[in-house]
């Protein structure tokens, strides 16, 4: 089985009108503002998860500050989980404008079907101390349901790219050790944590419900992430996201397949860890 766990949709309200939506959203309009950024609905993934062969995926929207438009987009993922449920998982996505509000629609979108929340990102104020303590009320609902989160997470050297934001490591370990109990995704390998599972004493026990998706790496790693990040962090650890329709799920596939990695190790990536996760 092949499940990605990293999918973008948006509603027809925003892919047919984008520029409506950038004043008040400087995130959106950083990532968006290129019509060579594509948008797309739950029927084109549909047609492209037919196409490459993926059986299953983890949808949701994108970190609007404003929670009227972060409401639109999750109930437009509530509806495709509820139509398609075999084929699709969902996660709420809003921003922390107001951190009790966010607390609020996860608690709604989690009772409407959805498995926890992501891909929440902090793309212009960047993954800052104040962030973290923000997350409280979110990890609280949950910590109450036993659901998962995903954050967005880059490298922090390398070329620069729209997107690529201030993510301390340091923050994200703060991050792991008030709230590792939820059960996490990094997005994008951590951008390069999977390297510090090689430390000794605590790091062990504060990063055992880490997890990591391959999000984006063909344009940021080379091939040799999947094998390294899993022979680093484990191979039950690392889960294929295509962030799609960034990249379709062929491409890596291809080179998921190209890395060195046994039958197993590929099936774990592929799909085994995912759906042990959303079980």
């Amino acid at each position: 089985m092949k499940i990605d766990v990293h999918v973008h949709i948006f509603p027809p309200e925003i892919r047919d009108n984008r520029a409506k939506f950038f004043a008040g959203e400087p995130d959106f309009e950083l990532l968006y503002a290129s019509p060579k950024s594509r948008l797309v609905g739950v029927d084109e993934l549909l047609t492209t998860m037919a196409e490459d062969g993926v059986d299953k995926s983890v949808v949701f929207g994108f970190p609007w500050r404003d929670l009227g438009i972060a409401q639109l987009c999750n109930d437009y993922v509530i509806e495709a989980v509820k139509k398609h449920s075999a084929k699709l998982f969902g996660l709420a996505c809003f921003a922390f404008a107001d951190p009790e509000a966010a607390a609020a629609e996860s608690e709604r979108c989690i009772k409407a079907g959805l498995s926890g929340v992501g891909e929440l990102a902090f793309y212009v104020e960047g993954f800052t101390e104040k962030v973290v303590a923000e997350f409280a009320p979110v990890i609280a609902v949950l910590r109450r349901h036993k659901k998962l989160l995903m954050l967005h997470t880059n490298e922090p050297v390398g070329h620069e790219y729209p997107g690529k934001a201030d993510v301390s490591l340091h923050n994200l370990y703060n991050f792991l050790k008030l709230y590792g109990d939820v059960p996490t995704i990094f997005a994008h390998m951590g951008g390069g944590f999977p390297f510090y599972h090689l430390l000794k004493k605590e790091f062990a026990e504060v990063c055992r419900n880490l997890y990591y998706d391959t999000a984006a790496c063909p344009y940021l790693f080379k091939n040799e992430i999947y094998r390294l990040g899993g022979e680093m962090a484990g191979f039950d650890r690392i889960l294929f996201g295509s962030d799609f329709p960034l990249l379709r799920p062929q491409r890596y596939f291809k080179d998921l397949k190209a890395a060195g990695l046994t039958a197993e190790q590929l099936a774990l990536i592929s799909g085994k860890n995912t759906a042990r996760l959303f079980a």
